[in-house]
Parts: C-alpha cells; structure tokens; sequence
C-alpha cells in the first residue's frame, strides 16, 4: 500500500486561502484584521460542541481520526491484489479449494481472508454473497457516518458564526458614546460570521465530500473481491475471471493477460 501527500487537497487549500488573502490585501485590508481568536473560539468551539450532540462521541472521534485520508492519498496495490487473486483461481482450479487453506495466513487483507475461508469451508455461492453483502451493507452503513460529521458541521459553522457576530454587536452597542471604536467593534464582529462562513465551505463540506470519495474506492475493492471468490467458488476459467475483474482494475485489463506465477 503506497501511502502520498493528496496533492489535490492541499493544493486546493492553498489556492482558496490564498485567493481570499490577496482579495483582502488588494482591497486594502490587513490579515490582521480577520485573526481574532475570539471569534475563532466561538465558531470553532461552537461548532464542535454541536456535532457532539448530534452524534455520540466514538463517532465524532472516529470522524477526526478519518480525516488524515483527506490530505493523505493511500493508492492500494491493485495489481497486487488482482494477481493474488488470480494466483487463487488457478491454484484451486489445478489442486482443488481446499489447497487454498495454506494461503489463508499469507492474506492481509480481512475482507479477502473472510471470504475465501467461507468458501473453503464449503459454502456455496449463494449464500456466500449473502453474508459477505449483508456485511458490506453494514459496514457500508457505519462508514457513511463519518462524512456526516463534516457535512453537520459545514451546516452548524455559518449559523455559529452569525451567533458569534451578534454578540460582538452587543457589545458595540454598549460603547456607542465612543463612535471610533464603533466601527472597529463592528468589523471585528463579522469576522465571526467569515470563520464561519469559510470553515464550512473551504474545510468541512470540502473533507466532506473527499471522504465520500475515499469510502466508495474501498467499497469498488470489496465488491471486486467479492465478486472474484464467488468465481473462484463457481469454477470459472481463471483467464475468465481476468476479464472480469478488469471491469473494476482498469490497469490489469489494459495490460491484457499476465503470467500467473503459482507459489
């Protein structure tokens, strides 16, 4: 498994805070004026203490503990997989399946180990893509969670951020015998309202949707697994089973047929 920096997100990170930087210097403005960690507390703080009630706590941890694939890119090994597998195709259809058991604690990967010891163990077809697609569905159900948490909080943060400029206009509204510190006290209020604003739509919803991303890869690998011990189980021509999972692999069909090396 290759692990790299998403170029992508950070790329487009540095773009957007960039563009809005030089927007504001351009307009004559300083970037001190919208670095108040007050107005940061209220968004961020406020946002966070919402998602919390929302969602239960192990999910809220699971969500920030997720989000190190939003700026790391982990490629899995495809054509390590797909040769594997076929390495199985033509060792059960040459020695049998059960010689597959010897392969079973050489296999990293749960969801391929899970299936094939299933089918070893004789289950048939049929009820093999039952149970193995009622767990994806769940795990399915338990991944999507995770996006959610980023998608409540771009909802919350322009909300929080309207809160967090409406109490700095109260107290605006208390000094307004002093009309130079007025208008300061105003600005500093809508900075609020631009935390919230530019966290929900340059961080949350945007980590959001690159995890939605990331699960639907996982889920194409899984069900192209799936898909290949089910043939492994029903017989089909290893050569055939090639082809198929070129459906999922776009790079191992556009190679064309590999030498399988049985070991």
């Amino acid at each position: 498994m290759k692990i790299t920096v998403d170029k992508s997100t950070l790329g487009g990170l540095t773009l957007a805070l960039s563009g809005v930087g030089l927007g504001l210097l351009l307009d004559g403005g300083k970037l001190m004026q919208v670095l108040q960690p007050t107005a940061a507390l209220i968004v961020f703080g406020g946002t966070l203490g919402a998602v919390m009630v929302q969602f239960p706590l192990q999910i809220v941890l699971q969500a920030i503990g997720q989000l190190k694939y939003v700026f790391l890119n982990v490629e899995p090994e495809s054509d390590s997989l797909v040769q594997n597998i076929l390495r199985y195709a033509y060792k059960a259809r040459k020695e049998g399946l059960l010689s597959l058991d010897a392969e079973l604690g050489k296999i990293q990967d749960p969801f391929l180990k899970e299936s094939l010891m299933l089918a070893i163990d004789g289950v048939n077809a049929t009820d093999l893509r039952k149970m193995m697609e009622l767990q994806l569905d769940y795990q399915g159900e338990k991944d999507e969670r995770i996006p959610k948490v980023f998608d409540a909080a771009g909802g919350f943060a322009p909300t929080i951020g309207i809160i967090g400029a409406i109490l700095g206009l109260i107290q605006v509204m208390q000094h307004l015998q002093n009309i130079n510190e007025v208008g300061k006290g105003i600005a500093v209020a809508f900075v609020a309202t631009i935390y919230g604003v530019a966290s929900a739509n340059l961080l949350f919803l945007p980590w959001a949707g690159k995890m939605k991303i990331r699960i639907r890869e996982r889920q194409i690998i899984q069900e192209m697994t799936l898909e290949a011990v089910l043939s492994i189980v029903e017989g089909v021509n290893p050569r055939a089973l090639e082809l198929q999972l070129g459906s999922y692999m776009s790079v191992p069909a556009r190679r064309g047929p590999q030498k399988v090396v049985l070991r």
